[in-house]
């Protein structure tokens, strides 16, 4: 089927992550005459379920079967492997499509805005959980896990995640698919300490109480809380709720034995970074005790210095800028309205509210921006995707289709070892050469 012509709504959407899936099943679903292109500039599809989403959550992940489902519809198409700004523009593909849209997620970490962060052995959590979960970017990293104590910054789930993938063994980490590189790094590691740190308190934490609750399940490693830092118990009869069931997990952390397991990790609440400690590589941070007073952290000017050698903030993420689009760096994405930047480009997930929410939280934004597109966006008669592999072919380009990276998926699955779902491949050209055989 031709993809030009009048009559046919030709519309690209940048990024290959839920948001991008959600907007495409929505364009697609109803009678309209809609061709859907989803462009990545990685090999793979699903974004975050693959490299965001903890290697130990394999049922989370599943969630990609409903994309897969989306991309055999004969109207909807993967890209792999084509990068906006190095092998076509915004531009260029807003002359070839009705409607382009944002679908880049939030790739940036948030800096602390402290003295040292800047130091060696100070990494965000999205590089972190991009080189355990093997993405491509972060393959190299290799970071430093010969210390004793490591300080994760943040009181949500990412920093859940960081300090549980650290904390389990490899015996528990056997049917994840964590990267072999980190592995073979984390396994072999000396920690004993691991603190994760939050500025304000237990009632204010993001974590959702699964997560928080598989701390207290670690085959070699103690959870703990200071008793001091909790409410007073008379108070859980007002909670209810993920409130409720976090403060019973972490009522259990307070009663456990410091010396109970080998390693320990200390869920600490009322703690402000304030700096890093070190001269070339970190070696501690450096504390302030707060207080929440009518729902505002306030410091108390008490200090400590806590001694670390691997400090991962898990504060928030931004969405990288792109060139002529509307950015605002308060909030960290696009400037748009109801996910309208400008006539015919839209933006939708974390590239339009910022990184808040869960996955499922992708559906409802992509239905709402598909709708609108499908009643604001009238079909022009532009080449869409025959205008697009025109440019692959006459910059010979390497795309990958969901057809070809299937092929990188088998080899993932029958390299696997025992037990595990897959050995993630995080060689760009190696998958290339895989999907072209």
């Amino acid at each position: 089927m031709a993809s030009n012509g009048a009559g046919l709504l030709n519309v690209a959407i940048i990024g290959a992550g839920p948001a991008g899936y959600y907007a495409a099943e929505a364009l697609t679903t109803g009678e309209h005459a809609v061709h859907v292109d989803i462009i990545d500039r990685l090999p793979t599809p699903f974004g975050l379920i693959r490299a965001g989403v903890a290697p130990d959550h394999q049922s989370i992940k599943n969630v990609s079967r409903r994309y897969e489902a989306t991309n055999t519809r004969e109207n909807v198409r993967f890209v792999g492997n084509l990068a906006l700004g190095r092998d076509i523009t915004l531009a260029e593909l807003k002359d070839l499509y009705d409607a382009v849209v944002l679908a880049t997620g939030a790739g940036k970490d948030r800096p602390l805005g402290i003295e040292g962060e800047d130091l060696a052995g100070v990494i965000g959590s999205a590089a972190f959980v991009g080189w355990y979960n093997a993405h491509p970017d972060f393959k190299d990293l290799n970071p430093d896990l010969r210390v004793a104590s490591v300080a994760v910054i943040g009181n949500g789930n990412v920093a859940i995640d960081v300090a549980r993938v650290l904390a389990k063994t490899a015996s528990e980490m056997a049917s994840s698919d964590l990267a072999d590189h980190a592995a073979n790094n984390i396994h072999g590691s000396p920690i004993r300490d691991i603190h994760i740190l939050g500025r304000r308190g237990p009632l204010e934490a993001s974590f959702t109480p699964k997560e928080l609750g598989e701390l207290n399940q670690l085959e070699n490693c103690v959870a703990l809380v200071d008793p001091a830092q909790l409410p007073d118990a008379s108070t859980d009869e007002k909670l209810s709720g993920a409130p409720k069931k976090n403060m019973a997990a972490l009522r259990i952390m307070a009663a456990n034995k410091p010396d109970s397991k080998p390693v320990r990790l200390h869920v600490q609440f009322y703690r402000r970074p304030m700096a890093i400690m070190g001269e070339k590589c970190v070696c501690g941070i450096r504390l302030e005790e707060t207080r929440v007073e009518d729902g505002t952290c306030i410091g108390t000017g008490v200090t400590e210095v806590l001694p670390a050698g691997l400090v991962v903030p898990c504060i928030g993420y931004r969405t990288s800028p792109i060139r002529d689009v509307p950015y605002s760096e308060r909030y960290g994405h696009f400037e748009n309205e109801d996910g309208l930047i400008s006539d015919g480009l839209y933006c939708v997930g974390w590239a339009r509210r910022g990184p808040t929410g869960t996955i499922g939280t992708n559906k409802p934004d992509g239905v709402e921006v598909a709708n609108k597109i499908l009643s604001e966006v009238s079909p022009s008669g532009k080449e869409g995707r025959d205008g697009l592999d025109r440019i692959v072919r006459e910059r010979d380009l390497h795309i990958v289709t969901f057809q070809s990276w299937k092929k990188i998926e088998a080899m993932e699955t029958s390299s696997a070892r025992d037990g595990a779902p897959r050995k993630k491949l995080v060689d760009v050209g190696e998958m290339v050469r895989i999907a072209e055989s």
